[in-house]
């Protein structure tokens, strides 16, 4: 159990904070996370790691010559978001471009993505190298479906120490992508993690069983196995390995044996023992092995074995040096790099000061907006425990915090927007950038550019009409679909938003009152996120483990369908701000 902290909510900035003050000699902190302290005496391709914290030392342990330059940050089991990894990104770059790496998760994928795009906007080159080293999350044929985990490891290192040799951008990313492809891993959990503030973990291991292909961010086993004594858990975590074994591979191996957070050493020393003897009896060489905690999560129980298959290339990169706060191999030459850089390197970007454009009717529709958040973040505080459970059967358990987080930036940012005088549009885009901004995760990204589409589709100075609602309500789910590629019957919010879409657009073609309509939507789309139940997960951190996940609704279509009942609340409710109509249903009074 997580014993120190104080609001579980702050457990993360608290314990960075403490990190940089511990390594303010290596560290600084910016925007989103940490970079090294000072800058390359010149050009040098940045090698960027993150995610969720809760895994140290990955990330930010990994900060020093011969590994990363930076790290991106996020809480608890969530990725960072897009605002924080593009600010790492800008901060950590010296001109030779940057490269993101980290593990195959959907937020993750669709935060860096676009923290990417927003630096290539720039000038700067960026690319993404994905970690898919878990076997167990997919099989051989689906190798872009898997999940990054101990692996990680590997591939960061191997990435690091080529850029710290001078390689350019091209060969980085190339030899990032080759040692991914050349490493697999496979573990077991023996228990379950428990979040800062939490009474009980997010999942438990039957008696006398363990659960076999973990995740690193809570989630259980993908089959619950029998206890079996050490030398037999070796035989299979090998045995799986090997099943994987790359044609043409030569004989030589780096070996990682990776506690999960409260595995003792001496029992990864015992399991290593055994582990050796069955490489060493299949011929493999071992090349500077690791045993110990790399990636963890938080205090899980569980081990797990991962093996890249070296040529000479991949040797010398996982043999170079490397200084980090956590790690270290060798001797690092003195670096050369400058004492500080400059503050201005910091991306801490503000936004650019613009005049609030509004018409009345537009901002007697902005009022609207606000109240809406503010149930909706009502409702959600009611439901983040439940959200987290239902989270926790299939995933991480985050949905709820991360959910509720974003709507309370959300809400924060809408009453400026809203006080500065913009009309619906305005105060729609600055609830969904600080949304995005803050909640991190897939639901944060997903809900910050639904949102911006709506507030696109709202403008700023025609009245909010039937016809605009049901436009705005189409550009969210269109603009979630594309982001996340999900399909309804995905299993994902996709399968409660659309049904709403639909439902909402028939009603107001019909000439019911936004009210009336909203509110029979409301009702469809929870009918439809009940009956995700039924579904099998196709996407997301819920598909590896899809069997548990039937039976159980989705989380985010849940969240969907709490809000837009939330926001049926409020339109049912009397006009009671100036300038406000209370006939919901003619073209100024219609507020979304």
């Amino acid at each position: 159990m997580t014993t120190i902290h104080n609001d579980p909510a702050e457990f993360t900035d608290e314990a960075v904070a403490g990190f940089v003050d511990l390594y303010s000699d290596r560290v600084r902190g910016v925007t989103g996370g940490v970079v090294r302290t000072g800058a390359p005496p010149g050009p040098k391709v940045a090698v960027l790691v993150g995610g969720g914290s809760g895994h140290y030392p990955a990330f930010a342990g990994l900060v020093g010559p011969g590994f990363a330059d930076g790290a991106i940050i996020g809480n608890l089991f969530t990725s960072p978001s897009t605002t924080h990894a593009y600010g790492v990104g800008r901060a950590a770059n010296s001109g030779a471009g940057v490269i993101y790496t980290y593990g195959n998760y959907a937020g993750d994928v669709m935060n860096f993505g676009s923290a990417g795009d927003r630096l290539r906007d720039e000038g700067i080159d960026a690319r993404q190298v994905v970690v898919t080293d878990d076997v167990a999350s997919a099989g051989p044929h689906e190798r872009d479906k898997r999940r990054g985990i101990a692996g990680d490891f590997v591939v960061f290192k191997v990435m690091g120490a080529a850029a710290e040799r001078g390689w350019d951008i091209d060969e980085v990313e190339r030899v990032g992508n080759h040692a991914n492809d050349l490493t697999f891993t496979i573990g077991v959990a023996f228990s379950g993690c428990t979040f800062p503030g939490a009474d009980e973990p997010h999942f438990t291991v039957p008696d006398k069983m363990m659960g076999l292909g973990l995740g690193i961010h809570g989630e259980p086993g993908l089959e619950d196995v029998p206890w079996r004594p050490a030398s037999e858990l070796a035989e299979m975590l090998v045995s799986r390995l090997l099943a994987e074994r790359p044609d043409g591979s030569g004989p030589r191996v780096a070996p990682i044996l990776n506690g999960l957070g409260c595995t003792k050493y001496e029992e990864l020393f015992l399991l290593w023992g055994i582990v050796a003897r069955l490489l060493r009896d299949q011929g493999l060489e071992l090349v500077a092995p690791e045993v110990g905690e790399l990636v963890t999560s938080l205090d899980m129980g569980g081990v797990s074995l991962t093996l890249c298959w070296l040529d000479e290339e991949l040797e010398q990169l996982w043999l170079d040096p490397a200084d980090t706060p956590a790690w270290r191999r060798g001797a690092v030459p003195p670096p050369g790099r400058s004492a500080t850089r400059a503050a201005s390197e910091d991306p801490v970007e503000e936004r650019a000061s613009v005049p609030a454009t509004g018409s009345d009717a537009s901002r007697s529709a902005a009022r609207r907006v606000v109240s809406s958040l503010e149930a909706m973040l009502e409702v959600l505080r009611g439901a983040e425990d439940e959200l987290g459970r239902s989270d926790a059967i299939a995933g991480d358990g985050d949905h709820g915090r991360g959910m509720l987080r974003g709507v309370d930036f959300a809400t924060t940012a809408a009453h400026a927007a809203q006080a500065a005088g913009w009309g619906a549009g305005g105060v729609l885009e600055a609830a969904a950038d600080a949304w995005a901004d803050n909640a991190g995760g897939a639901s944060g990204v997903l809900w910050g550019a639904g949102l911006r589409a709506f507030a696109r589709a709202a403008g700023n100075e025609e009245p909010v009409t039937p016809e605009v609602v049901a436009r705005g309500v189409a550009a969210y789910v269109e603009a979630v679909a594309n982001l996340g590629g999900a399909q309804p019957g995905d299993k994902t919010i996709i399968d409660a938003a659309a049904p709403f879409r639909d439902e909402l657009a028939a009603a107001l073609g019909d000439g019911r009152a936004v009210p009336d309509a909203w509110a029979g939507a409301a009702a469809v789309a929870t009918e439809r996120a009940a009956a995700t139940s039924a579904l099998r997960p196709k996407l997301g951190r819920a598909r590896p483990l899809a069997e548990r996940s039937i039976g159980h609704p989705d989380p985010g279509a849940l969240s969907f369908a709490l809000c837009v009942n939330a926001v049926a609340e409020v339109l049912g409710e009397p006009a009671n701000h100036p300038g406000e109509e209370a006939d919901h249903g003619s073209s100024s009074g219609a507020r979304g």
